[in-house]
């Protein structure tokens, strides 16, 4: 009960017309293979860039309300040390996490497919 106002009016927030969300919860792996694919190393200095570039993209706020982030990202900061969740909520930008294990073989499944 405590919680329910903050959150129905973040879920009011998250669907203003016009806006959408911005899944960035890339893990390290995917975010690397971007990365290498323009010839950077996958190191988190170069994902913090990565995710800097983003996150200050100008007016991003007009059109997105809210982040789902990758848990790595909530310990990282801009260059000026500003959190990256400090960032976003600046810009009106509502940050979130995803919560999950990853995938798992789909028993009786073929190869490849997974839940």
């Amino acid at each position: 009960e405590k919680y329910k106002p903050e959150l129905a009016a973040n879920a009011k927030k998250m669907v203003l017309p016009g806006k959408g969300l911005l899944a960035c919860d890339e893990s390290t792996g995917t975010v690397g293979k971007r990365l290498e694919s323009i010839g950077m190393e996958n190191n988190e200095a170069n994902r913090m860039k990565w995710r800097n570039l983003l996150f200050t993209t100008p007016s991003l706020g007009d059109y997105v309300s809210g982040a789902i982030l990758f848990e790595e990202t909530l310990f990282q900061k801009d260059p000026d040390g500003v959190p990256f969740v400090d960032v976003l909520n600046k810009n009106g930008i509502i940050p979130g996490i995803k919560v999950d294990k990853g995938l798992f073989p789909l028993l009786g499944g073929a190869d490849g497919e997974n839940y």
